[in-house]
Formats: structure tokens, sequence, C-alpha cells
């Protein structure tokens, strides 16, 4: 059975949970047996590695046992958790105030912002499990999509409607996450043996950089549909700030693990193209989003990758004898029609631009 996740072409949701009728999980919402969460078998004594950044601010930036930290985190797990990593901790409540008030907005005001337009910069989405021989599934989500950068100009396209808060919210919390994004291109570029701008070169001038807040609301029955089903970042880095609900869980050695909620903590996680760019060194692995059926669940993902024109394949310094390259060289805007040709039977990125050897 072919499935994968895509945008929703039903421009309406759900009620939110401070409306007039409770949330009901109609047959719309609920998956295949087999693309079920499977809740008691998630693994949550063991998560991904907690790295403390205290060590590797504008004073200090470089930390040789921080980078060590980090590229084991990339190899093993293609996440992690960040502490004392230098965003205010008022900033990160600010934005997350701003984006419960945006999913208060009544649904008729919500519904004037979705789109299955992915051309349109600012837009609410549903997404949804594309079924071969089945009507698509709705994901139990809401995510309101739009990019970062410049933030003068962002700030100018949010409709008057998200009100003065997000916008403020917004400005403060990106100027912070584009500081440190580059710090940790920088750790992450020296955990490869690179020199530090390496990386931050590799994605250009002008990189795509876009946000997502999302919005997951309490669930009858968590264990019959998903919050975000299974999927990788077609990006490069993903920045996540979460609500003190946990939901995200990560693919390790085909096992799904919890990422628990660590307070004043933010989760990084590697997306395709650094995967790409590393030769297969760091991975980008499958996650997910689950759903709770107390309490409602917020995130905020700041999401960087390369420029549309930039020419993304591995990075010569890690090609060798020993590691010949392992993926095409492509344009980004390629991998990115690519991601939209195949919207609902998406395969995965090592398939579409791996390169074959002749193992003989």
């Amino acid at each position: 059975m072919n499935s994968d996740l895509t945008f929703s072409n039903k421009m309406k949701s759900f009620q939110l949970a401070n409306e007039s009728s409770p949330l009901s999980l109609t047959p719309r919402f609920i998956f295949p047996q087999s693309k079920r969460p499977n809740l008691s078998e998630v693994q949550s004594l063991d998560s991904i590695p907690i790295i403390d950044l205290s060590y590797c601010h504008d004073n200090n930036p470089l930390s040789l046992e921080v980078v060590h930290k980090i590229s084991k985190a990339c190899e093993e797990f293609g996440f992690f958790q960040i502490v004392n990593h230098g965003v205010p901790e008022q900033v990160c409540q600010k934005m997350m105030k701003a984006i419960t008030k945006l999913f208060e907005l009544p649904s008729e005001e919500r519904e004037s912002l979705y789109s299955t337009d992915h051309t349109r910069s600012v837009r609410l989405v549903n997404y949804y499990l594309k079924v071969e021989g089945g009507e698509n599934i709705q994901c139990w989500s809401e995510c309101f999509s739009h990019p970062w950068y410049p933030i003068d100009d962002i700030v100018s396209l949010l409709p008057e409607k998200i009100g003065t808060q997000y916008r403020e919210a917004f400005t403060e919390y990106a100027e912070e996450i584009g500081s440190l994004v580059r710090r940790l291109l920088g750790l992450i570029s020296i955990g490869l043996g690179l020199e530090e701008d390496c990386l931050l070169k590799k994605l250009g001038e002008q990189p795509r950089q876009r946000a997502q807040a999302n919005f997951y609301p309490p669930c009858p029955d968590p264990e019959l549909t998903m919050g975000l089903t299974e999927h990788t970042d077609l990006n490069a880095l993903t920045v996540l700030l979460q609500s003190e609900v946990s939901g995200l869980q990560v693919n390790k050695d085909g096992k799904w693990i919890s990422v628990p909620f660590i307070p004043n903590a933010l989760v990084i996680n590697l997306a395709d193209q650094i995967q790409v760019l590393s030769n297969g060194r760091y991975k980008s692995v499958f996650h997910r989003a689950v759903t709770n059926n107390l309490n409602q669940r917020l995130s905020m993902a700041m999401f960087l990758g390369p420029n549309p024109n930039m020419i993304i394949g591995p990075i010569q310094e890690l090609i060798n004898e020993e590691h010949p390259p392992k993926y095409k060289y492509y344009r980004f805007s390629q991998f990115l029609e690519e991601i939209f040709n195949q919207k609902g039977t998406r395969i995965m990125l090592k398939e579409a631009f791996e390169l074959q050897h002749d193992n003989k």
C-alpha cells in the first residue's frame, strides 16, 4: 500500500477545544491499522541526546567536547536537544503564547487562511495520509506555514487577523533562531572535519527559511490517528520549540522513541540536504507526532534549507576511495520539484537521488 504525508484537499478542519461542539474522531481521521502509532511499543526509557551549549556562546564559540557530542548525535540519531542555547526563555514563552492565540481564532477566520497551493507563501494547512485505493485520512493537526526571512518583509505579509502579538513575538524569536542556526551549522561543519562556515556557504545567500506553527488538539483516542505521520524534513536543519505536552517521536534502528519535553530546551533535527552534503555520514531520520487525549500540544518548527538555485551534493572533502559519493548532484529547486511531483506517493530521498554503485 503506497501512502505518504501531504496537504489536505479539504478546506475545513475540526472544531477547536474552546468552541461549542466537542472534538469527534470521525472516520476521516482514523488511520489504517498498519499506520497507527502503536503507542504501547514506543520506547520511553531512552531518548535523543541532550547537549549543553553553555561553552559555545559568542565569547567561547568552540568546545571540542560539544562538537564531539553533536557529531555523535548527528551520526546515531539525526536528532538532539540543546539547553543553555542562548535564546532567552521569555522570547520562547512569548512565541508559544502567540501560537496559542493564533489557534484560538474562530474557525471561520482560520478557514480563510487555508490553501492547498504550495506556492502561496502564507497559509494554514492540514496534512493527510494518502491511501491507495481508499479515501485520504486527515491528520489530527493544523499547521500555519510562512517564511521567516527577511523578517521585516514577512511581518508585513502576515494577515492582520492573526494579530500584533504573533508578529511581535515572531520578530524577536526569528532573530534569535537566525543567530542560533548559524552557530549550529558551524559546530556541525567542524564535526565533519570541515571549515566552520562550510555548511552555511553550501546553503548559499538567501537560503530557504520557513516557519510552521503546529497545533494538535486533545484527541479522544490517540491510538487511532496521528498528529503528523512519519516523514523526514526536506530542508537542511530544523529547530523545534515544543510545549509541555510531549508528542514528538523519532525512529531509531526501526523503533520509535519518545522525545520528552525539557524546560527551556530546543529540539534540533537534521534534514535531507545535510544527509546528502555529508555523503550519508549524518542522518535525516523518520519522525512523527502523536496525539494526547487530555491536553493540546503546540510547537514551532523553524526550517532552514538551501537557496533553491544552489547545487547540492556530497561535499568534495568528504569523498575518497573509501567513501565514494552516495548521491547525485542536483539543484535544490529540482529536489523541491521532485517532492511536489510525488505528492501522496513520495519516495525516500536516497531512492530518488542515490547513486547506484557496482558492488562486484
